[in-house]
């Protein structure tokens, strides 16, 4: 399932951001490559514990817990801190595929990577290529958002960034570990979720209708979560 997830930042937000981090240190983006990803990975990252990597990370998690979207789409048990990362002149990152457990160096924290998820902060327009070709059940999509609006997608997915041939890209990237491991059971209770949500503005929370299908939800949930 890939979902869009819109406005997760506005305009201000998106500006706020971008000062943090274009004022910030840019690296290598394979400073957090593994062997294979080096291979096709072109772009530049803000450094990793970096003071602009901290508040900007520190921004676009308060910013998602701020989305009702995010959270009944991905049902979040950790979040690895959000990376920065830019591309132009050409750089791009080739087909390839997460790496399943990603870990925070020099700690001990680590997560199952079950999606993965890309929040774009450039106006589109402002540069050509740097598309999110992802594939999957879903087929093959070329995603380029509004700057403050985020996609979320299977970890499991083949996915590249075409190169970027004029302008510059930047985006926040960064991958969840689910309450709920099965994607199939994920999807099923975020579009019973939405259909409730629905429900709800039509006929009220406290219909009978929404009562019952609001506790086949959180039944669902207790069966199929881990926390």
């Amino acid at each position: 399932m890939m979902i869009e997830i819109p406005a997760v930042l506005d305009a201000g937000g998106v500006a706020r951001l971008r000062a943090i981090i274009d004022a910030g240190e840019w690296v290598d983006g394979n400073a957090t490559s593994g062997p294979q990803a080096a291979l096709a990975k072109r772009n530049e990252q803000i450094a990793e514990d970096s003071p602009a990597h901290r508040e900007g990370g520190a921004m676009v998690l308060e910013a998602l817990g701020r989305s009702p979207l995010f959270i009944a789409a991905a049902l979040p048990a950790r979040i690895f801190p959000p990376l920065f990362n830019r591309y132009a002149g050409g750089q791009g990152f080739g087909t390839h595929i997460d790496n399943a457990i990603r870990m925070k160096r020099g700690t001990d924290f680590r997560i199952r990577s079950d999606l993965s998820a890309t929040l774009f902060l450039s106006d589109p327009d402002s540069y050509d290529g740097g598309e999110l070709v992802i594939e999957g059940s879903f087929g093959r999509q070329a995603v380029k958002l509004p700057a403050g609006h985020m996609i979320l997608y299977p970890a499991s997915s083949l996915h590249q960034v075409e190169p970027v041939t004029r302008g510059v890209r930047v985006a926040s990237f960064f991958w969840l570990q689910s309450m709920v491991r099965d994607g199939e059971a994920r999807r099923h209770l975020f579009e019973l979720d939405q259909s409730v949500q629905t429900l709800a503005a039509e006929r009220g929370q406290d219909d009978a209708t929404v009562i019952r299908l609001t506790g086949l939800y959180h039944n669902l949930l207790r069966r199929w979560a881990d926390t």
